[in-house]
């Protein structure tokens, strides 16, 4: 590529300037003929575990943002009405502040990074900001931040992404592809921030704590804590309705023993999606399954937890098997170009990620009911760790808040044009404000949307089941 390719990739963002101004994202008024948010919910509900609807509007019932976590489908609704550059990239099309964390690479080294992409489509790469920028404002109303308090932190989300973008832009192309964040650098900010003043002690013994417990998360510790023996077999145990053992979801002992061949075919299709050829889940034989209810977004659909045995029953591997529907963008961006929604989930996050978990996959599996669904495959742990939106501080929500908007940027800068989304952005804070009042002004459509939540919840038009 030539100078003048960089040349011209910088022309057609500041020719999308022109014809979207960057004052145009600020702020947000409902449409007229603004879908109703329940009716909303009811249509998504339709495609998932009956019995477990309830328990993922109980979990989205706890305060706005746990609503706001549930509610994807929602906001790619309200963002589709909004300006867009025109500049599209792959986006995580989910990609609120939970769904960042922190999470093991083949190389066996830890880095912090997106890990969610249920959602992910090419699509316009404000979308993805607006979601983070606008999780952050909702995440500090609900820990008590000052509405000032709020709108730094949304502005350190949009600054960080804008000077991010532009360093990834003007750095050497492979720089800028392999850039990453690793555990220990993230650490490393984090005291400088302490040693700064910018961030308390709490900080940064919190961060070391994520970072030590996520690294004891693999599969190891997954079977100490879901796996008994039981009639001297090893099976995962029961915590109905969290996590239902094959056996207590059907009676019939020719359904499971089908069910279970299939899902054996399944890791046996699967391991071609893989990207080693002689990849070690070969030496692995199946044991046992069960269903697990995960997530907020998520629950309702169909997730299976894999136990698997290697040499003996002291070499485990759990893998689960995640259901992957149509993302909540295609109604408005068009269908996924892969008519396996487990490989859009799979090619997405490949794209996207710095580096991926080396058990991920896709294969389609045929359900209780006949029907055949699409499925991602992956390691249930694998060092993953994420932040506690629960219990943060206006100073530690403005270090994460840096480091999620320039993790945001180099997924973006990987899988889309860098140099036009950085001429777009530009340098001065023009569009860090309008996202800011993006932020509070979607704030405001959250907390009328989970009014409207809780009372369909009231009245008993929706039946939820907090506590699970």
């Amino acid at each position: 590529m030539t100078m003048a390719d960089f040349d011209e990739r910088r022309a057609r963002g500041l020719e999308a300037r022109k014809r979207t101004p960057r004052s145009l994202h600020a702020g947000w008024t409902p449409p007229i003929d603004r879908p109703d948010p329940v009716a909303l919910l009811e249509e998504q509900a339709a495609s998932r575990v009956p019995e477990l609807v309830p328990i993922r509007y109980g979990r989205m019932m706890v305060s706005p943002f746990t609503f706001f976590r549930g509610a994807a489908l929602l906001m790619a609704s309200d963002l589709s009405t909004t300006p867009d550059s025109g500049i599209y990239t792959q986006i995580c099309g989910d990609a609120h502040l939970s769904n960042f964390g922190v999470f093991g690479t083949p190389e066996r080294t830890m880095v912090f990074d997106l890990n969610d992409f249920d959602e992910t489509l090419p699509g316009p790469w404000e979308w993805d900001l607006k979601r983070l920028a606008a999780s952050f404002e909702i995440a500090g109303r609900n820990a008590g931040f000052s509405a000032e308090e709020c709108r730094e932190t949304t502005l350190d989300v949009a600054r960080s992404y804008r000077e991010q973008m532009r360093s990834s832009a003007e750095a050497p192309v492979m720089r800028a592809w392999y850039e990453r964040l690793d555990a220990e650098q993230l650490l490393e900010r984090v005291r400088t921030e302490q040693a700064a003043q910018r961030a308390g002690k709490h900080q940064v013994k919190k961060a070391d704590a994520i970072v030590a417990k996520a690294r004891t998360k693999d599969s190891t510790t997954a079977f100490a804590k879901l796996v008994r023996v039981i009639d001297g077999e090893l099976r995962i145990s029961a915590d109905p309705p969290l996590i239902e053992p094959i056996e207590n979801l059907t009676p019939d002992t020719e359904v499971r023993r089908l069910l279970q061949d299939d899902m054996r075919l399944l890791l046996q299709e699967y391991t071609t999606t893989l990207l080693l050829e002689n990849h070690p889940v070969r030496e692995f034989t199946y044991v046992h399954m069960a269903r697990k209810v995960v997530g907020v977004g998520s629950v309702g659909t169909r997730a299976w937890v894999l136990l698997l045995r290697g040499r003996d029953d002291e070499d485990p591997l759990i893998l689960q098997a995640k259901e992957a529907q149509e993302s909540v963008l295609e109604r408005f961006l068009g269908a996924s170009q892969y008519t396996d929604h487990g490989q859009r989930v799979v090619m997405g996050q490949r794209l996207m990620q710095a580096a991926s978990d080396i058990f991920l996959g896709w294969q389609a599996v045929e359900g209780f009911d006949g029907v055949t669904r699409d499925f991602y495959i992956r390691q249930l742990h694998d060092w993953k760790g994420s932040f506690d939106v629960e219990d943060v501080q206006p100073r530690g929500a403005r270090i994460y808040a840096t480091i999620c908007g320039q993790t945001l940027a180099r997924a973006h800068s990987r899988a889309g044009d860098r140099v036009a989304i950085a001429a777009y952005l530009g340098n001065s804070d023009r569009f860090d404000r309008a996202i800011a009042d993006f932020s509070s002004d979607y704030a405001d459509q959250n907390d009328r949307d989970y009014q409207a939540f809780v009372e369909a919840v009231s009245s008993g038009r929706l039946e939820a089941q907090p506590g699970l």
